[in-house]
C-alpha cells in the first residue's frame, strides 16, 4: 500500500465525474424500481395515478435513496481510513468490530429508553471504544501484515456480537422485532438528515490531510521522517472512522463489507492517492449500497430483504478471496 500514482486535475475531475454519473444512475434506478415500478415520465403526467407515483417516489423512495447514499459513503470512508491506518486492505468497520461496538452502544441506549441523541452518542462512544481497545491490545504489532491487530479486531467483533445477542435476549417483546431487523441492516425507515451532512463534514475534515495520509501509507516511521505529524493524524483517523461508523450504524443498523469492498476495489482501479481515493469512496460506497438496496427491494418483491443480508451475501466471498490473495505470496 505504498505506491502512489501521480494525480492530475483532469484525472481527479474525470474520475469523480464518472463516479457521480454512476451514482446518478443508481439514484434513478432506486427511485423508479421497487414493488411497483415507475417510468420517469410518469412522474410528470397528470391524473391520480401520477400523483400516487409522485407521493411514493418523493415521500418514500427519495429519503431512503439519500440515506443509502450517505450510509454507504460513511462506511466506505471509514473503511478507507482504517485500511490506511493499518496498511491492511482487510480492515473495515465490520471486520474490526467498530460497527459491533456502535451497535452495542446503540442497543444499550434503546433498552435504557434514551432518545435519538442519546442513541447516537452511545453508538459513537461504542465505536470509539472498540477502535481504542483494538489498537491498545494490538498496537505493538509493527509487522508488515499486522496480523495480531486484525485478529484482535475480529475477536472484538465476535465479542460485540455476543453482547448484542445478550441485549436482544433481555429486550421486551415490544422492542425485539425492530431491534432484530435493525441489527440485520435496514434502510426502510432510515433518515438522511443526520447521515448526509455527517458524510460531507467528515470528508471536508479529513480531505485536507490527504497528502499526509499518503505519507502514512509508507509506514509510520517513514511518514514521521518526511514531516507528517503521525500522532495527530492517527487520532484524527480514530475520530473520523468512529463517528462515520456510529452515524452509519444508528441510521441503518449493521451493514457489513461495504467498507471493505469499495475502498479495496477503488484502490485497484484508481490508485492509492488519498486526494482522489477519499471522495471516490464517498461516492462509490453510496452507489454500491444503493444498488444493494435496490436488489433488496426487487429480488423477492413485494417482500423486502434487509440490505445487510445482500451486502453480506456478496461481501463474504469477496472477503475470502482477498484473504486468499493476502496469503498467496508466502
Amino acid at each position: 500500500m505504498s505506491h502512489v500514482r501521480p494525480l492530475s486535475r483532469p484525472r481527479l475531475a474525470g474520475t469523480l465525474l464518472l463516479l457521480a454519473l454512476c451514482a446518478l444512475a443508481a439514484v434513478a434506478a432506486s427511485l423508479c424500481l421497487g414493488s411497483t415500478s415507475y417510468r420517469p415520465w410518469q412522474l410528470w403526467s397528470a391524473g391520480p395515478e401520477a400523483q400516487l407515483a409522485r407521493d411514493v417516489v418523493l415521500e418514500l423512495r427519495l429519503p431512503r435513496t439519500l440515506a443509502a447514499l450517505a450510509v454507504g459513503g460513511l462506511l466506505a470512508l471509514a473503511g478507507a481510513l482504517q485500511q490506511t491506518l493499518l496498511r491492511n486492505p482487510l480492515a473495515d468497520p465490520y471486520v474490526l468490530g467498530t460497527s459491533g461496538g456502535a451497535s452495542v452502544g446503540a442497543l444499550s441506549a434503546v433498552l435504557a429508553g434514551a432518545g435519538l441523541a442519546g442513541v447516537n452518542l452511545a453508538a459513537a462512544g461504542g465505536a470509539l471504544a472498540s477502535i481504542l481497545i483494538v489498537f491498545l491490545l494490538a498496537g505493538r504489532d509493527h509487522s508488515s501484515s499486522q496480523a495480531r491487530l486484525l485478529l484482535t479486531g475480529v475477536a472484538l467483533a465476535s465479542f460485540c456480537g455476543s453482547l448484542s445477542s445478550l441485549l436482544l435476549s433481555i429486550a421486551p417483546d415490544g422492542l425485539l422485532r425492530g431491534m432484530v431487523f435493525w441489527l440485520l441492516g435496514d434502510l426502510a425507515s432510515a433518515g438522511w438528515q443526520l447521515a448526509l451532512p455527517a458524510l460531507l463534514l467528515l470528508l471536508a475534515l479529513v480531505w485536507p490531510f490527504a497528502r499526509e495520509l499518503n505519507l502514512l501509507g509508507l509506514g509510520r516511521q517513514p511518514a514521521h521522517a518526511l514531516g507528517a505529524q503521525t500522532q495527530r493524524l492517527q487520532w484524527l483517523l480514530y475520530f473520523v472512522a468512529a463517528v462515520a461508523t456510529a452515524v452509519a450504524v444508528t441510521t441503518a443498523g449493521m451493514i457489513g463489507f461495504v467498507g471493505l469492498i469499495v475502498p479495496h476495489a477503488l484502490r485497484l482501479v484508481i490508485g492509492q492517492d488519498q486526494r482522489l481515493l477519499l471522495p471516490a469512496c464517498a461516492l462509490g460506497g453510496g452507489t454500491v449500497l444503493l444498488a444493494a438496496d435496490v436488489a433488496a427491494r426487487t429480488v423477492l418483491a413485494p417482500q423486502q430483504l434487509p440490505v445487510g443480508v445482500i451486502t453480506a451475501l456478496v461481501g463474504v466471498p469477496i472477503f475470502l478471496w482477498l484473504l486468499a490473495q493476502r496469503r498467496s505470496p508466502a
